[in-house]
């Protein structure tokens, strides 16, 4: 026997009000059937649907509206192109705290900043860059002009100078992103878009005063990083590089590829880069064996003497005005104080052509390679199996897993005097500068926080307060006041957004991100218009571990000065251990590491 109809629509309507049916019903008929014909046959049947039930239907329909609206999901892979990512986390704490750093020495040094476009016309940037102007992305005309991505942020800055001729000196520097389209090494902050950060000083002064500042910032910014002194300032003088080339017999012609063949002695042997000279670039072998003779000396005054002593270099006129300029510098670095971590060293060249006078760069453990190209494929080496590569593309994959592809150096620069005049004619700007490669700096961070287990240390947000809420309505009100107090007291708060929230969802909420204090609301609380203030993390058997009370007039003052007294003991603390502590980063803990003296170097 059938049931009555009625009950059949009656239990048809309570199922409907319990699973939607657009979740509930087969495909086919999710695209037939709509709410207003579901209502229209229950009015037929005069059979009335709940308010509920009619909540339910317009809102399946309106969600099925928005399904065959959505657009189609793309048929390509989605991802970032290669040599750039995305960034996000710890490790946007990580690097904004390197940024920050870098900045806070620029302004205590008197900089000042600027801007420029991202793109410049392409003759603006080309023949600056010597071997590596084939890294330039140029882009496809977009109305009459012909465009290049910024390959660094020096050559943008001497176009700037020369434009505004009232600006004769400044202290300038400059944060932003540079490209170029180098084989990646992700890992290893090798990115084919990066961050510079750009230090430089231009105008006519005394000699060597401001290259002397200048290396002063960079002790400044690794020890404001946590480095404790483990890197490396190595620098050479472009005259002392010409004067031992003219001495040794290089051809005026081949200086600068013969220059560039000696900066790869930081990554290559001897005699790979001999090769270079004599089978690749046609340098005479007896030449090639006295250059190699000077290049491969490392020293402070004890080379540049020996340079000063030498018979036929000490009468060369280029070599001379070199070895004057350092003498004078390591004066000045003495003074300073910023003689300790610097290493004279013959083998730096720095490939790019607007140099003109002193050059450095800056290496730290992490930044060589673990193995040279030649170590490498020696037969009975132990080498990786390399990845799959793309016959078509295999130049542009990614090489973190190659044990010849190091960091390379993590900041470089140097004197350009002519640079300015390339673009203004007769006037002539001299500079110095110094370019901080963030994301290498930041490649060896987070290898020695990883090392040293750390990078949990980090929190995601600067949250000081969370506001809890505990039984009643869930003080929806209450937690907001709160939150808006705090704020306009400059204090970092948040809350979650639920109107009834549970407590466990709030005390994770708080200690996920290590947020150090809490604030509690509770009738008890709320009726005597009162909170609880609580600091997270405490022991057990701490005399607040509950928390304490304090009156809604006073609980910011209370915060104040508890985070106040949070931050000294925090720095007790750290004193106490010998330690420098920077959001994680730890200075001092990898004893007996010494600082490496070979990289590549990134253009200034």
């Amino acid at each position: 026997m059938k049931p009555p109809v009625g009950r059949v629509l009656c239990r048809s309507a309570a199922a409907t009000a319990q699973s939607p049916p657009f979740l509930s019903a087969p495909r086919s008929r999710r695209r037939t059937t709509t709410t207003t014909t579901i209502l229209t046959s229950f009015a037929q049947r005069r059979h009335p649907l709940s308010t509920t039930t009619r909540h339910h239907l317009i809102a399946d329909d309106a969600a099925q509206s928005a399904l065959d609206m959505a657009p189609k999901a793309p048929k390509f892979e989605l991802k970032t192109p290669k040599g750039t990512k995305d960034w996000e986390g710890k490790d946007m704490v990580i690097r904004d705290k390197i940024f920050s750093t870098i900045t806070d020495v620029f302004k205590r040094h008197g900089g000042v900043t600027i801007d420029t476009p991202v793109f410049e016309l392409k003759e603006i940037l080309s023949g600056k860059y010597g071997e590596d102007s084939k890294l330039i992305y140029d882009l496809a005309d977009q109305g009459g002009e012909l465009t290049s991505l910024r390959y660094d942020l020096t050559v943008p800055f001497a176009r700037f100078l020369a434009m505004n001729k009232d600006i004769q000196n400044i202290k300038r520097y400059h944060i932003a992103k540079v490209y170029r389209r180098d084989q990646p090494a992700m890992t290893k902050g090798r990115m084919r878009e990066f961050y510079q950060c750009d230090f430089d000083i231009a105008g006519i002064y005394d000699p060597m005063l401001p290259d002397a500042e200048v290396i002063r910032v960079i002790d400044e910014v690794f020890e404001g990083l946590g480095w404790n002194g483990e890197y490396t300032i190595k620098l050479n003088h472009r005259k002392i590089l010409d004067g031992i080339f003219q001495v040794c017999g290089v051809p005026e012609d081949k200086i600068r590829t013969i220059s560039s063949a000696v900066d790869k002695l930081d990554k290559l042997p001897w005699a790979e880069v001999r090769k270079e000279m004599t089978v690749d670039k046609g340098l005479a072998e007896d030449v090639a064996d006295r250059i190699g003779e000077w290049v491969v000396l490392k020293g402070k005054r004890d080379l540049l003497e020996k340079l000063e002593q030498d018979e036929k270099l000490s009468t060369n006129e280029s070599m001379k005005q070199g070895t004057a300029d350092l003498r004078l510098l390591f004066e000045y670095l003495e003074s300073f104080n910023a003689f300790e971590r610097v290493s004279f060293d013959l083998s730096l060249a720095r490939g790019l052509d607007y140099y003109t006078g002193l050059i450095y760069e800056v290496v730290t453990q992490g930044s060589a390679p673990e193995k040279s190209p030649v170590t490498a494929g020696e037969e009975g080496a132990a080498t990786p199996k390399p990845k799959k590569k793309s016959k078509a593309n295999s130049e542009d994959d990614d090489r973190s897993d190659d044990p010849t592809v190091g960091v390379g150096s993590v900041a470089a620069g140097g004197r350009y005097d002519n640079l300015v005049g390339m673009f203004s004619g007769k006037t002539q700007i001299p500079c110095v500068g110094i370019s901080f490669g963030v994301d290498r700096i930041f490649s060896i961070t987070s290898a020695r926080m990883a090392k040293n287990k750390t990078a949990e240390q980090v929190r995601k947000n600067e949250v000081d307060v969370y506001v809890m809420a505990f039984g009643g309505n869930g003080f929806l009100k209450e937690r907001m006041e709160v939150c808006a107090q705090l704020w306009s007291a400059g204090i970092k708060a948040e809350f979650l957004y639920k109107t009834k929230p549970r407590v466990p969802a709030q005390f994770k909420a708080a200690e996920n991100n290590g947020v150090p204090f809490a604030i509690f609301l509770g009738e008890d609380e709320v009726a005597n218009k009162q909170v609880k203030i609580k600091e997270m993390g405490l022991s057990k058997d701490h005399p607040e571990k509950e928390g304490i009370l304090v009156s809604q007039q006073d609980f910011v003052v209370e915060i104040k000065l508890r985070l106040q007294r949070k931050k000294e003991l925090d720095q007790v603390a750290v004193q106490a251990e010998g330690l420098k502590v920077v959001d994680g980063i730890k200075k001092g803990e990898e004893d007996g590491d010494a600082a490496a003296e070979a990289a590549p170097a990134p253009a200034s």
